[in-house]
């Protein structure tokens, strides 16, 4: 049975993750230390490979663009607009110190539909992120490309994961670390009857247990 690998890698940090701020579509680069991390990992770890069958994806930020420009120095990327984060309106660069007390914020946390000052509503960030989702899954199977890696905020990987990935868990069991993600494998029969995709593992990979399989 004919299936598609999607690799989901969140981007490195940013001194404003460092420092605790919420990040929304404020376009920053990597901070010099998530440089750092970032090439560490690459060194300690096995990311997916790219071959001929492979194509790059990206969320409209620097910070994503330079996570795989550091993975995958030689491949193209296409991005994907959809795959911005939420817009944080008034939110934009404060910290949760400095949130916890405004209106809605507890529900915008638990993923309930709090309302952003300023900012996207819930729904609309939804709906933008899965409508680009599908439309990549859609053009992995028109074109035959049977791996795609992208790399999103970490928001938007906990949307996608828990709208369609198998087995189900909550936005916030989704939550991974800078530079990690997931794997997930779509097979054509499930999705065209119910969009729903496999968690296959957690990426990047061990090296060790790489070797212990051979």
């Amino acid at each position: 049975m004919k299936s598609y690998k999607i690799y989901l890698i969140r981007h490195e940090m940013t001194e404003a993750n460092e420092r605790g701020q919420y990040l929304g579509q404020t376009d920053v680069p990597l901070s010099p230390e998530g440089l750092r991390h970032l090439l560490d990992m690459q060194k300690a770890f096995d990311y997916p490979p790219v071959t001929p069958h492979t194509k790059l994806f990206t969320a409209p930020l620097l910070r994503c663009q330079q996570t795989l420009q550091v993975l995958y120095p030689k491949s193209d990327m296409t991005v994907l607009d959809g795959l911005n984060e939420c817009s944080l309106g008034e939110w934009e660069g404060k910290t949760v110190e400095q949130l916890k007390t405004q209106p809605g914020f507890a529900e915008w946390v638990s993923g309930q539909s709090g309302a952003i000052p300023g900012g996207e509503d819930a729904e609309t960030f939804q709906s933008r992120v899965c409508e680009a989702f599908e439309g990549m899954v859609d053009y992995l199977m028109h074109t035959g490309t049977t791996e795609a890696v992208v790399c999103a905020p970490g928001g938007v990987l906990m949307l996608i994961m828990s709208r369609y990935a198998f087995p189900r868990a909550t936005m916030g069991e989704w939550a991974t670390d800078a530079a990690c993600g997931f794997e997930v494998r779509v097979t054509p029969e499930l999705w065209m009857r119910e969009p729903v995709m496999e968690a296959v593992s957690l990426i990047p990979w061990n090296k060790e247990e790489d070797s212990d399989d051979e």
